[in-house]
């Protein structure tokens, strides 16, 4: 029986110390955003700030796993930013395929689960193909969801929600005097996510932007200068520090 016990004291010391790593935060979230200053700041085109924005998400994602996250979301493409210029959109378009087409054999390794959150069927079909198949090959994976928003605003997120719950409302499931915001919770793309600890946002924009605004509601909000193709591990740890010296309160005292 002594093996048995210390093979349990061992897990607990385990889990302890990574809950001391991330300072109990088990859902990030990111805004990775100032790729074109950053490559402004260098005399680049900006093509090629996106490009290095892919390599930080590529070594975050990474950092994210050694640390201990259970969940990391980040916000790679809005619904908004269709109004950016067409050959932007093209060149992110093109990175997206590259990253899935490159990174898949990682998750699987790793045990990354791929989710992903928005209406990412309204990219274009090669690269919902490629969504598709990489989330059936990471769906059993248990480490860590890597949670990417695509095609994704939070207005619209709430609202296709709603629309969600006076279907079941109009099919009699559910009394429209009843709906509390667990209706609303579990209609959201989130819905299998555990609550949002943290939010990030890079670049030193003081906004959310359209992004997790039903999450966000309790989170621990994080702003930093640096734009993210320079926000690395040593930046993701201050800021899990910053969220392990707050006091949350969720509205009490």
């Amino acid at each position: 029986m002594r093996p048995a016990r210390k093979e349990s004291q061992d897990s607990s010391a385990a889990a302890s110390a990574v809950k001391d790593s991330t300072f109990g935060a088990r859902h990030v979230a990111i805004i990775m955003d100032g790729n074109g200053r950053w490559a402004k700041k260098k005399h680049l085109p900006r093509a090629l700030g996106h490009k290095k924005g892919v390599e930080a998400v590529r070594n975050i994602v990474r950092v994210a796993g050694e640390t201990g996250i259970e969940v990391l979301t980040l916000y790679a493409f809005s619904s908004e930013n269709w109004n950016r210029p067409r050959d932007e959109i093209s060149d992110l378009m093109g990175l997206l395929r590259q990253y899935i087409q490159s990174d898949i054999e990682e998750f699987v390794e790793n045990g990354i689960k791929l989710k992903v959150i928005g209406n990412y069927k309204g990219l274009e079909p090669d690269i919902v193909r490629l969504i598709e198949g990489a989330l059936d090959r990471t769906a059993g994976n248990d480490r860590m969801t890597l949670a990417i928003a695509l095609n994704y605003g939070a207005q619209d997120e709430i609202i296709r929600a709603v629309q969600t719950i006076a279907g079941a409302v109009q099919q009699g499931d559910v009394e429209p005097d009843k709906i509390n915001a667990g209706h609303i919770a579990d209609a959201l793309d989130t819905a299998d996510l555990p609550p949002l600890d943290l939010l990030i946002r890079t670049s030193g924009e003081l906004r959310l932007s359209n992004f997790l605004l039903w999450q966000a509601a309790y989170s621990e909000l994080y702003f930093t200068d640096v734009l993210w193709p320079d926000f690395d591990k040593r930046e993701l740890q201050k800021a899990l520090r910053s969220f392990g010296d707050r006091q949350r309160r969720f509205g009490g005292r």
